[in-house]
């Protein structure tokens, strides 16, 4: 299965690619930068395509995680598993935003790390009831910051940990 996903990837555009990538959860821009600057991409394009991507999922989880959920856990014991365990570990990693609400959802996003991003911020935002008028544009914030930051640590203006990648800027 992920070899397939792996060469349709391959084989799409930079662009395209670089958006799906980061529709899906643990790579999102965290994966769909570095990603597209390997592909060629400029910095803006790569930001530009990776916040998108970023972004697209964000509505349908905010709008449908309550109710998709619920459905699964009663009438799946695996997906009950898989949901008491996500929702558990979200609350144990959530604590800034338990603190913080909204400003604490901003930063959440933000961090790069992972299983900080947008997915888990959506689901986050669902525990501790950040209302979704509150929840969207906090999360679109901490996508943009995710954004800059891990495009600067790419392109080797910042670095975490003394790892710095300098991009090089021959064509």
């Amino acid at each position: 299965m992920v070899f397939p996903l792996v060469s349709i990837l391959l084989d799409a555009p930079p662009r395209l690619a670089t958006v799906f990538i980061a529709m899906l959860p643990i790579f999102e821009l965290r994966g769909a930068i570095p990603y597209a600057f390997g592909r060629g991409l400029s910095w803006h394009e790569a930001y530009l395509f990776a916040v998108a991507g970023n972004f697209i999922p964000v509505i349908p989880i905010l709008f449908l995680l309550e109710r998709v959920s619920n459905i699964l856990m009663k009438r799946y014991s695996s997906w009950d598993r898989f949901f008491t365990w996500l929702f558990k570990r979200t609350r144990r990693k959530g604590k800034l935003i338990e603190r913080f609400e909204t400003l604490g959802l901003v930063l959440f996003v933000a961090i790069p790390l992972p299983v900080t991003g947008a997915w888990t911020g959506c689901v986050a935002a669902y525990l501790f009831k950040i209302p979704r008028k509150l929840a969207i544009p906090a999360i679109i914030g901490g996508i943009l910051i995710a954004g800059a930051v891990v495009s600067l640590a790419c392109l080797g203006v910042i670095s975490f940990l003394g790892i710095t990648t300098i991009r090089s800027t021959s064509p």
